[in-house]
């Protein structure tokens, strides 16, 4: 009794786990992919018509095209981070919770999954909001591996944070709280419409401490070949920031923290 007949991998619950973790956002992609697009698009416009023609060139780029991979990647990063957070807050309010955790699904299993849907859903959104830039400013990414696996990585990233916070609240209103006041001020101060270079040290040095600062800005390289860091030391600080929040949602669902009775 309650051994594991499928060996060390239930690759078939984990499959299924991920397919409805997928399945979830794109039953509703006028709401999950589209008004993403069209968010950035705004934000893209306004910009350009307030600040565009006086701000001159930044890192020797016009400045739409500046904030254009900062765009991108915020919209990635609060995308994924509603997936996850959504999926496990909307199960806990349901009662319907158990039916993820009742299955034979160990903890890492569970983290992969819900990572699988953060991660689609914010490259989905790089992909259509890249599509946009490229019709709308012609504007091909320069690098587009490193811009790839850096909206991976955030995306994994965020989608991690996503599943902490969503363990951790316990009703819609937390949950908001977490969004508004931890999620949406790292995505915007974190060189999304300016660079870095342009703060006062003591401010420099807080961003350079924020993980998104190096998914914003490693994303910026890929797509404009401009950046304020090296891409390599981003994507190590993603790497490890990744691993260590995964790890965290892991733990959380092995004690099964706000879970479990």
């Amino acid at each position: 009794m309650g051994s594991r007949r499928f060996g060390r991998v239930n690759w078939m619950g984990l499959y299924t786990l991920c397919a409805r973790e997928i399945q979830r956002f794109m039953s509703v992609w006028t709401q999950t992919l589209l008004a993403p697009l069209v968010t950035a698009g705004l934000f893209m416009v306004i910009f350009s018509i307030a600040i565009g023609p006086r701000r001159g060139e930044v890192m020797g780029v016009d400045f739409t095209t500046f904030i254009a991979p900062g765009i991108l990647m915020m919209t990635v990063i609060q995308n994924a981070f509603a997936n996850t957070s959504s999926s496990i807050v909307i199960g806990k309010v349901q009662g319907n919770i158990v039916d993820t955790l009742m299955p034979p699904l160990s903890p890492a299993e569970l983290v992969i999954g819900y990572l699988a849907g953060a991660v689609g859903r914010g490259v989905f959104v790089a992909l259509a909001i890249s599509a946009g830039l490229l019709l709308f400013l012609g504007i091909v990414p320069q690098h587009p591996l490193w811009a790839l696996s850096f909206v991976v990585l955030g995306s994994a990233l965020v989608g991690g944070l996503g599943m902490v916070a969503g363990i951790f609240a316990n009703k819609f209103d937390q949950m908001a709280a977490i969004t508004n006041f931890i999620i949406t001020p790292l995505a915007f101060l974190s060189g999304t419409f300016y660079s870095v270079e342009a703060l006062p040290p003591g401010l420099r040095e807080i961003t350079h401490a924020n993980p998104v600062f190096y998914l914003i800005d490693g994303v910026r390289f890929g797509v404009i070949g401009v950046s304020d860091s090296s891409p390599w030391l981003g994507l190590t600080v993603a790497v490890g920031a990744t691993l260590a929040v995964s790890a965290l949602a892991w733990l959380m669902f092995r004690r099964g923290y706000r879970l479990k009775a």
